[in-house]
């Protein structure tokens, strides 16, 4: 049924004046040829700045410019067949790599960089709102630049300029596209999120689709595909409740979900003609979508038996070359290498590459188990945190460090250790917080209830919700996931090998439609879960205080400010009446990022070459 490309797998292909510099080559492997209908879509999601690229993973290393020609190439050759394309993304533009978070203000160079791609249809995703001016250049440039695209179902802001509230954006539209004439109607979610600073307001989806306008539109009989895209898993109960709410007054027309936030690919089918794509994280996925069998100006009836296609495009040049029949000659534009080029500018601008250490081997997230020599929990539990986080007014006392392991968000490859790479590793702004005082024979069980969870937080306020601790990519994952070779998860991280005699090791995507849905056929990388939180115990007084035997021994608790609510909460079901009242902050001025930037420039020194 699908037509594989012929090719040589240790080959490397060649390019010039394309991605940028630094990065490297993709490999040559073999490839799932895409399936075009009459609506096309591209789909991004969770870029989370990465217009870079990979600049150490050959199989994501295109970037953003080679994004733009591979849209516009793709336009080409899809309208020259009288068929449409449209291009999608469904939010968390920002925060996850230092071409974003090392400028001041923060996305100095990324919004003009960004918005050089056309988009069809556009939402906000959850990062955009976490901040004040976050919010407010969502606000100020990115809706403007995007004045006729972008949607914010249920999503408000208070207007900086009149103090008003008002929608982020228009709630929904409808369009015709350009070549078949099919109308759509299409909305722009935000999953039910609290997190967000008081300047915006997020109503809950259930709510949302009760509302007069929704009930109007989607009661619009002259449409031809409802398309929904949002900052939602698709397999969310905020997709399930749109999508209810479309079935009761429309039970045949075709539905089209976008959606992202768990950083996977994936692919739900709802119904026969109803289907749900998510297009993976930090611009390592293109998503691509095709529609056949829809309702158009030519045949304007009742639409018979759709068809979907899904394919996930692994970002790199050899994949864009092939699935838009170009080569290296024909592919790149003057605008495209532009891009290229403003991106490199912005990245010397920031000093990115600058080192502060090299890493002596690779520490995985979830491709090593926790605990392992491989696993950069491990690391950061045994030699991080005892190393670095200790505030000189409280030096003297024991302590527990805890921190979720989702604030920890990529990998660290062998090699040099950049300022790039502080802010992929740990982007947050939020610093550690502690508790003083805290009895042992209590506190030592704090790191069990934070992992465990159990009856304590069955009745709580979604809010406190435990998944939220971990990284979002495990979120999608089934906890009886060991690894990849498993079946029961709907998909599987990506981390890239150096395998050249052999199939690279990848993306190996299990979703509703089966295996065959990412384009590079890669060998299996194995995934492991790892827990809500981590902990380090730090007694520098050892040969006065044990904490084992002495009943009567206090801790300092010291945690990353994200997890202050759960950490609270767990201590009342200790018995501890602690409250925002009792936190104060530990090691002022430094966070996650900076403090394993400190880490590194003094302990891996010794592993750079000269």
């Amino acid at each position: 049924m699908f037509v594989f490309a012929t090719v040589t797998l240790a080959l490397l292909i060649e390019s010039t004046l394309s991605k940028q510099p630094s990065a490297p080559e993709a490999y040559a492997s073999p490839l799932r040829d895409l399936r075009f209908g009459q609506l096309n879509f591209l789909h991004t999601t969770d870029t989370h700045g990465w217009h870079a690229g990979h600049l150490l993973e050959p199989s994501f290393s295109a970037d953003w410019g080679d994004y733009v020609d591979f849209a516009a190439r793709l336009r080409e050759k899809l309208e020259a067949e009288g068929r449409d394309l449209l291009i999608v993304d469904t939010g968390d533009r920002i925060e996850g790599n230092g071409l974003y978070d090392a400028s001041e203000p923060k996305g100095l160079f990324t919004f003009d960089i960004f918005r050089e791609q056309h988009m069809d249809i556009i939402c906000s995703g959850n990062h955009e709102l976490y901040q004040q001016n976050s919010s407010e250049n969502e606000y100020l440039i990115t809706v403007p630049a995007y004045a006729s695209s972008y949607l914010a179902s249920n999503l408000d802001i208070l207007d900086p300029n009149t103090g008003e509230l008002v929608p982020l954006a228009p709630r929904y539209k409808k369009f015709t596209t350009k070549n078949q004439g099919i109308r759509i109607v299409s909305f722009g979610f935000l999953y039910d999120f609290n997190g967000n600073y008081n300047n915006t307001v997020v109503q809950r989806v259930e709510k949302t689709v009760r509302e007069a306008w929704f009930q109007d539109a989607i009661r619009d009989r002259e449409v031809d595909l409802f398309v929904i895209i949002g900052h939602a898993a698709v397999r969310s109960e905020e997709f399930e409740i749109v999508y209810r709410a479309i079935r009761s007054v429309h039970w045949d027309t075709p539905i089209q979900f976008f959606g992202g936030h768990y950083h996977i690919r994936d692919y739900r089918k709802f119904d026969t003609g109803s289907y749900g794509l998510a297009s993976g994280r930090f611009m390592e996925t293109i998503g691509f979508q095709s529609i056949d069998g829809l309702s158009t100006n030519t045949s304007r009836s009742a639409s018979a038996n759709p068809t979907f296609f899904r394919r996930y495009i692994d970002n790199n040049l050899y994949s864009l070359y092939h699935h838009s029949g170009h080569n290296e000659s024909t592919f790149h534009s003057e605008r495209g290498r532009n891009i290229t080029e403003a991106i490199g500018e912005a990245r010397e601008a920031l000093d990115l590459d600058r080192t502060f250490g090299c890493a002596p081997k690779d520490l995985w997230m979830s491709r090593a188990p926790y605990p392992s020599n491989n696993s950069i929990y491990s690391w950061l539990e045994q030699e991080v945190f005892p190393g670095i986080v200790s505030d000189t007014r409280r030096v003297d006392r024991p302590r527990l460090v805890i921190s979720n392991t989702g604030a920890i968000r990529f990998d660290i490859f062998q090699g040099p250790f950049t300022k790039d790479s502080t802010y992929i590793i740990s982007p947050f702004t939020s610093g550690f917080h502690y508790i003083k005082d805290v009895p042992y024979t209590k506190a030592k069980h704090l790191i069990n209830m934070l992992n465990r969870g159990g009856p304590i937080f069955e009745n709580v306020d979604q809010s406190y919700a435990m998944w939220k601790m971990a990284p979002p990519e495990q979120i999608g994952v089934k906890e009886d996931i060991i690894s990849s070779d498993d079946k029961n998860g709907h998909s599987q991280i990506s981390l890239s090998d150096d395998g050249r005699n052999s199939l690279t090791p990848g993306y190996t995507t299990h979703d509703d439609l089966g295996n065959d849905g990412d384009d590079t056929i890669h060998s299996p990388i194995s995934f492991y879960v790892v827990p809500n939180c981590i902990q380090s115990t730090i007694n520098p007084q050892p040969n006065s205080i044990n904490l084992d035997k002495d009943q009567d021994v206090v801790v300092d608790v010291v945690f990353n400010e994200f997890i202050e609510p759960w950490v609270i909460l767990a201590f009342r079901f200790l018995g501890l009446e602690y409250s925002d009242d009792d936190v104060d902050q530990y090691m002022p001025g430094d966070n996650l990022t900076t403090l394993i930037a400190k880490w590194v420039a003094e302990n891996w020194k010794v592993n750079c070459k000269v």
